[in-house]
């Protein structure tokens, strides 16, 4: 990431942009009574909604993002609710962090609202057997929706589908949805498993 991106999201982490949006992803939120418990990984975890959420459900979390700003409101939160979580300040346009500062394997990683498709092979390496990958993703749309207009910054349909082929697949869908804040937005989503898992999506199609 640039030096002039970097400091735009500090800035606005500083100025208290995204406060408002304390609730989980919904695909997380819907997925969580089903998932294996233990290491979760929260992939550019921004001011950590996802990172606080799945602390709360008992999960070990590592949560990594660029913005200083961010990291240090997450970490604010979660010592006012009584959480530990671990944060990792990288650029992940640099690949994943190195050992020791990630966990070798991880029961859970999700990666939310981040374009970094190179990024889905190294991930795929850390999870457990077993473990699962949640992401979901802004996907690429002439409609009025919510998230980013530069279209570099939007997955193609497929894309994400493609990027973890490798893995046991329990959900994809691409569509609208109406994120819990009332904004509609144009999403590809995805859970998958390294393994036999079974997961609710298994047995509901319709999630």
């Amino acid at each position: 990431m640039s030096e002039a991106d970097l400091r735009k999201w500090d800035a606005r982490y500083r100025a208290g942009e995204y406060a408002e949006r304390r609730h989980p992803t919904a695909l997380l939120a819907r997925s969580i009574d089903d998932l294996p418990r233990g290491a979760a990984l929260d992939v550019a975890c921004g001011a950590g909604r996802n990172a606080l959420f799945l602390a709360g459900a008992g999960f070990a979390v590592d949560a990594v993002d660029i913005s200083s700003a961010g990291l240090e409101r997450l970490e604010a939160d979660a010592v006012a609710q009584g959480l530990e979580i671990r944060t990792i300040e990288a650029d992940l346009e640099n690949g994943l962090p190195s050992a020791p500062s990630l966990k070798d394997r991880y029961e859970l990683i999700i990666v939310v609202r981040y374009v970094n498709l190179p990024l889905f092979e190294p991930l795929i390496g850390r999870l457990a057997d077993g473990g699962v990958l949640i992401s979901e993703q802004h996907l690429q749309t002439t409609a009025d929706v919510v998230g980013p207009r530069n279209p570099d910054y939007r997955l193609a349909p497929n894309a994400l589908l493609d990027s973890v082929k490798q893995l046991r697949i329990h959900y994809y869908r691409e569509g609208f949805v109406v994120d819990p804040d009332g904004r509609r937005a144009a999403l590809a989503q995805v859970v998958a498993s390294r393994g036999d898992t079974v997961l609710l999506n298994d047995r509901n199609a319709d999630g």
